[in-house]
């Protein structure tokens, strides 16, 4: 009988332990606010302010100089879920053969403005991202969008097709129109649950859609900014703007105009992605169907008239992360003149 009782004492001392820890680890997790005052990011973050809709606000970008530079400029475009800060290792590599890297956060993302009031679309932030390269006085450059990014990267090249010399997708979202397939659910909706994300709900959808089941102690930094968000004051604010910017994905395709893009275009594809928006209240007869990017890539490549296409083994929606080696192969081959 006493060993029973010892045994249940320990059990109990070690939940407790556990719990203690687990408290502690909690708190000392980063909380950030809005505007992620205490995030650093690998360069200097400079400012621009302009006004749209009747307010004033300001885009962070970096912009990140060689020392010996080649004449050309790159602009990189960032995803839903990250800021401008984890192209770190795609912007040294860029630097160091001579490219001037351009990186800015979009309104409503990493350290730039958060309004209350702004309606989302492709071609706003189109125009907000032109109007840094016009402050910079930057005519030509050549746009790598990743993920929403991608997205966006298309909408530019769309409207301002003088200013891009050429395009690089690398994972896109958006390949698929996801309103013919999915019941639209209201922003209300979206924001409601967006409210009950948790960091390890974070981590979990992550782990699942992104980088197909796995997981390593290096991805743990694509989850810090969302969980400090998360945990931060401006929770409220950043749920709605993220609902915000999902309404924006799901209801502005830009799939039926990839016939239209008139520059070399280049589209990487990790094969083990398998992302896509609304999947997670998708009909049952559909889901399964959703973020095939093997066939979605191949699909895609198709429509755009001469698109290269460079398909990552053993990859998922971060092929810059998780291959980063294949992934810059193919970008630098392309940017150095080897594309189509």
């Amino acid at each position: 009988m006493k060993k029973h009782i010892d045994l249940l004492y320990l059990m109990i001392l070690a939940w407790l332990l556990l719990f203690a820890w687990n408290a502690a680890a909690a708190d000392q997790a980063p909380a950030f606010n809005a505007d992620l005052s205490g995030y650093s990011y690998p360069f200097e973050v400079k400012s621009f302010f302009f006004s749209s809709q009747g307010q004033t606000l300001r885009m962070a970008y970096m912009d990140v100089v060689p020392k010996n530079a080649n004449g050309q400029t790159v602009l990189l475009l960032h995803g839903k879920n990250f800021c401008s800060a984890y192209w770190e290792s795609t912007i040294r590599a860029l630097v160091s053969r001579g490219y001037r890297a351009i990186v800015p956060d979009q309104i409503g993302f990493g350290k730039s403005s958060k309004p209350a009031h702004f309606q989302f679309t492709f071609q706003e932030l189109a125009t907000d991202t032109k109007a840094i390269l016009d402050s910079l006085h930057i005519d030509k450059v050549s746009v790598v969008g990743h993920s929403i990014g991608g997205m966006l990267a298309t909408r530019f090249a769309l409207m301002f097709p003088d200013r891009v010399e050429r395009l690089v997708l690398v994972n896109p979202i958006g390949l698929e129109d996801w309103k013919r397939l999915i019941p639209y659910k209201t922003i209300d909706k979206l924001y409601a649950d967006e409210l009950k994300l948790t960091p390890d709900a974070v981590r979990s959808y992550m782990q699942k859609n992104y980088f197909g089941g796995t997981w390593k102690p290096e991805y743990e930094s694509l989850v810090e900014i969302q969980a400090g968000w998360i945990r931060g004051p401006d929770w409220n604010r950043m749920a709605w703007l993220s609902a915000l910017t999902t309404d924006m994905a799901f209801t502005q395709p830009v799939l039926y105009e990839f016939g239209d893009l008139k520059m070399p275009v280049l589209l990487i594809i990790g094969q083990k992605d398998s992302t896509a928006l609304g999947k997670a209240w998708a009909p049952a007869v559909v889901k399964d169907r959703l973020g095939n990017y093997p066939e979605l890539g191949r699909r895609t490549k198709a429509a755009i008239p001469g698109c290269r296409l460079v398909e990552i083994e053993g990859a998922g929606h971060l092929p810059q992360v998780q291959h980063f080696d294949a992934y810059w192969q193919a970008l630098k081959g392309f940017l150095e003149g080897s594309g189509r």
